[in-house]
């Protein structure tokens, strides 16, 4: 398929993740993206949103997330100052292939010869300027019925990566675009060296430039089943809050499935980009040293920490003071609920922990002490036999349910700002230093009404504390019941 060089070029934010490799600051309720690494004021999310920019010449984002994420997603687009073409919810986890699917449709949709530009989330990229330039090169090369992939030169033997051979030259891009002669999966060390050594072989970065028909029509043609569940998902897809909720039941039929076994490694319009824009997938502990700034010792250290004849160390601490003396190539994180201690050549095995983690049923695989919700957050402060006290913060114009609990009662003291409460039939403002009481059983609802955020203190008892213990009859934020993470 041939088309205009001039296309229209959308960004496509794939924002899924499963909070495993940079655990424990990383959960399966917060994964990377959402997360301020190494002193950093901004997202890996932000900082992907303000990558492809509409001043330079790029469409509004489309971001493909799940329901869990979607209000962090909305958060972040709001802090980030970026206007989105659409979020997109996945109803369940069906891999990239689907997801890029129904990104190409939309797109496909509105631009017949558009180019959607696929990256995740939670990756760096150092060299912003010569990245939009590397897209505008692949949107080029895409424009005339390829699929571009940008393929990163290795640096070193890397096992936790995918690895592309370069082809022939791809006629017309002599020396820029290659054709792709076959893929790899994640190598031994020793393979890895070999792949190094011989000069032909990049590591897959897993950002993608697309002609998006030429990719739904390559799709149609490899594996109809996904591009059937994809039409039937948006034909039937509801828009809620600004929204687009896929249809459960059709994108389910899709199969689980990555882009690169779907379609890139079967068809033969795959083209390889080489780029150099100081890429890192962020995907170990050690990969976030290798990008935080280090003393002379080579260590990075944030929060309450103290070091003594220590170096290479990655040291974050959230809560109480790490000290560390005579040790060499660790990664010591330290949260509230969980410590982190390995050595930073073994930081891929971090998953294993997670994994046992979810086995035993714990919680410290899935959420921090701190759990964000639409309206604000709250914090587990302390916890007993038959009490719980949490911190609750809420936004300003924030709004929790109308809800009710079985088994507990809350008393809430304002500590910041101003509180509109309902408990039953009554309405009134709480104010600084003072309280209300909620029986087990009340209906209740609490709000913002200020310009300020609303803090208080909220103190529990009863026989059972769980937050599945939450009746909701009434929600602004349309939560479905069983939301009660």
């Amino acid at each position: 398929m041939q088309a205009s060089s001039a296309s229209a070029i959308y960004p496509v934010i794939l924002s899924g993740g499963s909070g495993t490799r940079l655990w424990p600051l990383s959960r399966a309720m917060y994964p990377k993206q959402f997360i301020r690494f190494n002193g950093e004021e901004v997202s890996f999310l932000s900082e992907t949103l303000h990558r492809l920019r509409a001043e330079d010449g790029f469409q509004k984002p489309i971001i493909l997330c799940n329901n869990d994420h979607r209000f962090l997603v909305k958060a972040e687009l709001e802090q980030s100052k970026v206007a989105c073409k659409a979020i997109i919810l996945e109803p369940v986890a069906r891999n990239t292939a689907p997801a890029i699917a129904i990104a190409a449709l939309e797109v496909a949709s509105e631009s017949p010869n558009g180019v959607i530009v696929v990256m995740p989330s939670d990756h760096a990229i150092k060299e912003t300027a010569k990245f939009v330039e590397a897209v505008k090169r692949a949107a080029k090369v895409a424009a005339t019925g390829k699929l571009v992939m940008f393929g990163i030169k290795p640096d070193s033997a890397h096992t936790g990566y995918g690895y592309i051979r370069r082809g022939n030259d791809l006629e017309g891009f002599k020396g820029a675009a290659f054709m792709v002669d076959q893929f790899f999966e994640k190598p031994d060390a020793k393979t890895a060296q070999a792949y190094v050594a011989d000069g032909n072989f990049f590591w897959n970065s897993g950002i993608f430039v697309l002609h998006a028909r030429t990719f739904l029509e390559e799709l149609a043609r490899l594996n109809p089943r996904i591009i059937d569940a994809a039409k039937q998902a948006l034909v039937k897809a509801e828009e809620d809050l600004g929204f687009l909720r896929l249809d459960r039941q059709s994108f389910a039929l899709a199969p689980n499935t990555s882009i690169d076994y779907a379609v890139m490694e079967k068809t033969a319009a795959a083209v390889m980009l080489p780029i150099d824009v100081g890429w890192n997938d962020v995907g170990a502990w050690s990969s976030l040293w290798e990008l935080a700034p280090r003393d002379a010792n080579g260590n990075y250290a944030s929060g309450d920490a103290m070091l003594e004849d220590t170096s290479n160390c990655y040291v974050h601490s959230e809560k109480s003071l790490v000290a560390a003396i005579g040790v060499r190539d660790l990664v010591i994180v330290n949260t509230p609920d969980a410590l982190l201690v390995a050595d930073k050549s073994r930081a891929q095995d971090v998953s294993k922990i997670v994994q046992r983690l979810k086995a035993a049923g714990r919680r410290e695989q899935e959420a921090h002490v701190r759990s964000y919700r639409p309206w604000g957050f709250f914090e587990s402060l302390n916890v007993g036999t038959r009490f719980q006290v949490k911190l609750l913060h809420v936004n300003p114009g924030g709004k929790l349910s109308m809800q009710m609990h079985h088994h507990r009662s809350e008393h809430w003291i304002v500590v910041q700002g101003t509180a509109k409460v309902y408990v039953g039939d009554m309405e009134k403002l709480v104010r600084e230093n003072e309280s209300v009481y909620i029986f087990a059983t009340q209906w209740h609802r609490l709000e913002n009404p200020g310009k300020v955020p609303l803090e208080i203190i909220e103190v529990q008892i009863g026989t059972y504390l769980g937050e599945d213990d939450i009746v909701r009859s009434d929600d602004v934020y349309h939560r479905a019941p069983e939301e009660t993470r």
